[in-house]
């Protein structure tokens, strides 16, 4: 079966900024995903080089997400700032809870929108049309019939 095998030094070369994060934590999150893009042979993305790219990129979203990081380990606010105070600091966000997996949810954070759109193309019907049968033509079957091969 070929899948994706998580790299934690290739991913820490990639994204140096998640150096801090548990190297156990970033396994887990590779794990999860796994939810997000099929990691088997069944994938849709077939080439599994270009799928561990693609799941590392799912792995620091996951991460930011969770606040992996701030320096509390606390999620950071997404959405846009709808209003800010000074005194007193202060910042109201505008965010509609995005559905984990859409569209909205990857471009919660840097890493989610580059996995979006390097993803376009994945997503979509894909449409073959059934063949279809050439009008006027019978066919060898209707030709033996006839007695003409």
């Amino acid at each position: 079966m070929s899948v994706a095998v998580f790299n934690v030094a290739g991913f820490l070369l990639r994204y140096p900024e998640f150096t801090a994060v548990d190297p156990a934590l970033l396994t887990t999150l590779f794990a999860e995903a796994g939810l997000y893009l099929n990691n088997t042979d069944r994938s849709v993305v077939q080439d599994v080089n270009l799928r561990g790219v693609l799941l590392n990129q799912i792995t620091a979203h996951i991460a930011f997400l969770g606040g992996a990081l701030t320096a509390d380990g606390q999620p950071r606010p997404v959405g846009r700032v709808s209003a800010a105070n000074e005194g007193a600091v202060g910042a109201t966000f505008d965010y509609t809870p995005a559905t984990p997996g859409s569209g909205p949810w990857f471009n919660c954070s840097q890493y989610g929108a580059s996995f979006w759109a390097a993803t376009t193309s994945l997503r979509g019907a894909r449409y073959f049309p059934q063949p279809t049968q050439v009008e006027g033509f019978l066919g060898i079957g209707a030709l033996i019939g006839r007695g003409v091969v």
